[in-house]
């Protein structure tokens, strides 16, 4: 058959015709290959096609260098061929077309970006949450006004940005999740564990609070909001709302009204708001302690019920639904921010708020707490050591430019921060005016903001109902943008750290799981005592850990993997090495500014409360506990790699820990070049297939230059 073959077709001789008809008849091949994995056929035949595929892909490598072809298939070669090992080979060893091996840059595995700007709104979204809305404004107004720009933007260049390139450039170079990216220097693999402790406690309370969000949208939906007047059943007699006395004097001219508000303010301190009591006794009808946990607010457990069904929804095929949907949560709320911002500035007594926010007080730029304000928002604010930003980055593409994206999205992030203030402030301004009281009486903070302060600003404009839904929806789609990516980082990291095809198959049960998990964690949330849970969550357990691991992780990779082979790396991925100012501020600057983050946080420390309830020490003591929780990971990991790692003597165990294990470097074949390229040794047989050097061996782990081993030796 073969001779009779090659009789009737003599251009089937022609080499560069046998490497063609072969690299056709694999990628046929291949693509069947990939059709088995869908109808899913049974194993000996897709081991069948995967052989044929296989000789196939040796006889296209082997022809190129020899008159005919030698794969079982065509002419027998009179002579034996040389190895062939370049950029061809590279790329179908990894199961690519030859033409297509450097195009496509996809890890077909993990999955990738749909493109780019799914990556960037991605991110986007989990920068700009919550904090920029509620704790910026109130921060810039209490330390400066406009002075505090000058810190902060400091802050920003040496230490935000630096620090947000270097997660970036680390998840994108390994396409590995907070735990994969480890085998940089397996003995630090704690500090990833300590990153999915803190997004677990985040991504706990978090959604709480995007569940508040949702009830407040959903009572917003009527004629008249519930928060406006005291004319409720569980309302006291010390409220006082600003619309009452004008539904009191029925239909009296707005001008008289600043004055007799005025006097109704100051005739009592005592005196609660609708809005107060419509979120503390209505709402949450709030316990008097921490400890009296009383009923579960079902109102509340259903609206939690939601925001995680959603959550799940939008992540259920991981990176490929989410960031489909990441174009309208990620853009709308600058859309809602514009029109409340159109709407404020146009009211009685917005600029008065406005001034109050910007106007600068130089003289508090000479004070520590302000620059140690500065530098505790930027950080936050970012979601620096959380994981979610290595997560995010291992779904690009090898040669993404990140650090385009890593500029991009922070000072998006900060210009965001900076222009919610004008929204938050040009309303508060309007209502400080109409109460005839000065700005800082209304201002406020965190939830007491986004649920007690806003909410009664918008009961004063027309059509408040309208105002409400979009500032809540705004809310909420602000939240569920670092939602998002709390949930996939610790999917992400559990499926990296199991990576076998069964778990990849069933990454969407595994969604799941995570979802009902943090949904059953939440529940306690929702009792009559749970904003004391949350609020303690927020203040302990991603506070002075996370400048903990953000230190610990500049050190691994600056000191212990080494500057010079991560600057390589970068070179290798990006085709430029990190700008002179990056490897400064990696290297020196941003961690001594996180050090003085550190510093700062402890010199500062004040016992939680909340108004005026104090927690009690065993509260305290559990804030502490869940701090420590996320930071004991690291040594304790630490011990263990050290135990289980070869060694004659401590030094030597201590050496073999920190190296980068064997199988660090990039995803794909294509991309490992360079020291990361695998050493192919030619067999007597076929000049492709590598046997191990010692028959007595079955593996023998390579070294690049870097001294980390890279492949077997078995290929």
């Amino acid at each position: 058959m073969r001779s009779a073959l090659a009789e009737g077709w003599p251009w089937w001789e022609g080499s560069e015709a046998c490497q063609l008809m072969a690299w056709a008849l694999h990628y046929l091949l291949w693509r069947a290959l990939r059709a088995t994995h869908a109808l899913s056929l049974p194993a000996p035949a897709r081991s069948s096609l995967s052989a044929l595929s296989t000789a196939l892909e040796v006889c296209g490598l082997k022809s190129a260098g020899s008159r005919a072809c030698d794969c079982g298939l065509g002419v027998q070669s009179p002579q034996p061929t040389a190895t062939m090992v370049g950029k061809g080979a590279k790329g179908m060893l990894n199961g690519a077309v030859p033409s297509e091996a450097t195009k496509r840059d996809q890890n077909l595995k993990r999955g990738n970006w749909g493109n780019q700007i799914e990556f960037v709104l991605t991110s986007v979204g989990y920068a700009v949450g919550l904090g920029n809305v509620w704790r910026f404004p109130y921060l810039c107004y209490r330390n400066g006004g406009g002075a505090f720009m000058f810190p902060y933007f400091i802050m920003l260049t040496f230490c935000g940005i630096p620090l947000f390139f270097m997660e970036l450039s680390f998840g994108q170079f390994a396409s590995q999740g907070c735990l994969g990216v480890w085998r940089i220097s397996p003995m630090f693999k704690g500090v990833g564990y300590g990153m999915m402790v803190v997004s677990t406690y985040i991504g706990i309370y978090y959604n709480v609070v995007i569940c508040i969000a949702f009830y407040y949208f959903f009572s917003s939906m009527t004629h008249v909001l519930p928060w406006a007047y005291c004319n409720n059943p569980w309302n006291t007699p010390d409220c006082a709302g600003v619309l009452d006395a004008s539904n009191l004097t029925n239909g009296s001219q707005p001008a008289t009204l600043p004055s007799n508000l005025s006097h109704l303010l100051n005739r009592t301190l005592q005196r609660t708001s609708p809005s107060e009591e419509y979120w503390r006794l209505y709402v949450l009808k709030l316990s008097d302690d921490i400890g009296n946990f009383g009923e579960v607010r079902l109102p509340l457990l259903g609206c939690l019920c939601v925001s995680w069904v959603v959550v799940f929804l939008c992540l259920i095929r991981g990176v490929k639904s989410s960031g489909k949907v990441v174009y309208f949560t990620a853009t709308f709320p600058y859309v809602v921010l514009t029109i409340l911002f159109v709407r404020g500035v146009t009211l009685e007594g917005a600029f008065k708020g406005i001034m109050y926010y910007v106007t600068p007080q130089w003289d508090k730029i000479l004070e520590a707490k302000v620059w140690g304000d500065a530098a505790s928002q930027i950080f936050y604010s970012l979601g620096c050591a959380w994981g979610g930003l290595i997560t995010m980055a291992s779904y690009n593409k090898f040669h993404n430019n990140c650090y385009r994206d890593s500029v991009i999205i922070s000072i998006t992030n900060c210009a965001t921060s900076v222009y919610a203030g004008f929204v938050i402030f040009s309303i508060l301004g309007f209502m400080a005016n109409h109460l005839g009281v000065d700005v800082s009486r209304v201002a406020d903070h965190g939830p007491g903001l986004a649920f007690v302060a806003y909410p009664e600003a918008l009961t004063l404009l027309p059509i408040s109902p309208l105002w409400s839904l979009l500032f809540f929806f705004m809310l909420i789609l602000l939240g569920l943008g670092t939602q998002f990516c709390l949930l996939e980082t610790l999917v992400t990291a559990i499926v990296d750290e199991v990576g076998n095809e069964w778990i990849l198959q069933k990454k969407t049960y595994v969604t799941l799981s995570v979802a009902v998990a943090g949904f059953l964690l939440g529940i306690p949330l929702t009792s009559q005592a749970g904003i004391y849970w949350l609020l303690l969550m927020d203040n302990y357990a991603a506070s002075f850990s996370l400048v903990v691991i953000s230190c610990i992780m500049c050190v691994s990779i600056m000191y212990i993997y080494g500057h010079q082979n991560y600057f390589q790396d970068i070179q290798m991925m990006l085709g430029f090495p990190p700008p002179f100012f990056f490897q400064i501020c990696w290297r020196f600057v941003s961690p001594a500014i996180i050090f003085f983050i550190l510093i700062f946080t402890v010199i500062q420390y004040r016992p939680i409360t909340y108004n005026h309830y104090q927690y009690p020490g065993w509260a305290v003591a559990i804030g502490f506990l869940m701090a420590l929780s996320s930071v004991i990971c690291i040594p304790l990991y630490a011990l263990f790699q050290l135990c289980r790692t070869d060694g004659d003597t401590f030094l030597q165990r201590l050496k073999n820990a920190t190296k980068p294990s064997r199988d660090w470097g990039p995803a794909l074949l294509e991309h490992r070049t360079g020291r990361y390229a695998p050493i192919l040794l030619p067999s007597p047989e076929d000049g492709l297939e590598v046997q191990p050097l010692h028959p007595d061996k079955a593996q023998i782990p390579m070294v690049g230059s870097n001294g980390s081993r890279l492949q077997d030796s078995r290929i």
